[in-house]
């Protein structure tokens, strides 16, 4: 597609947080996120620093891998999980 880079970057961690968003609605404690990329990598430490979820795994399935989190039922919590999410990395550490 023609698509430019950033924008389907910003969807891929959309979906990854409306995934694991509607996973622990659903009382589900683990979820998959795929496709992997860094960002969503980035997002998801910077989650677990902040205890809204658990730990996670990486596993390279020789395509585009996924990620297994482990969830603890706070991502509900979580002001982030809105489609306009335009606060950067600095400012959610700030807090």
């Amino acid at each position: 597609g023609s698509r430019p880079a950033k924008m389907v970057r910003i969807s891929v961690l959309g979906d990854a947080l409306k995934t694991m968003y509607n996973a622990e609605k659903r009382g589900k404690r683990q979820v998959l996120l795929r496709p992997v990329s860094k960002v969503v990598i980035k997002f998801l430490q910077l989650m677990q620093k902040h205890g809204y979820i658990g730990e996670f795994e990486l596993v390279d399935d020789h395509r585009a891998g996924k990620i297994v989190v482990e969830l603890n039922g706070r991502l509900n919590k979580c002001g982030v999980m809105s489609p306009r999410y335009d606060v950067g990395h600095h400012e959610i550490e700030a807090w």
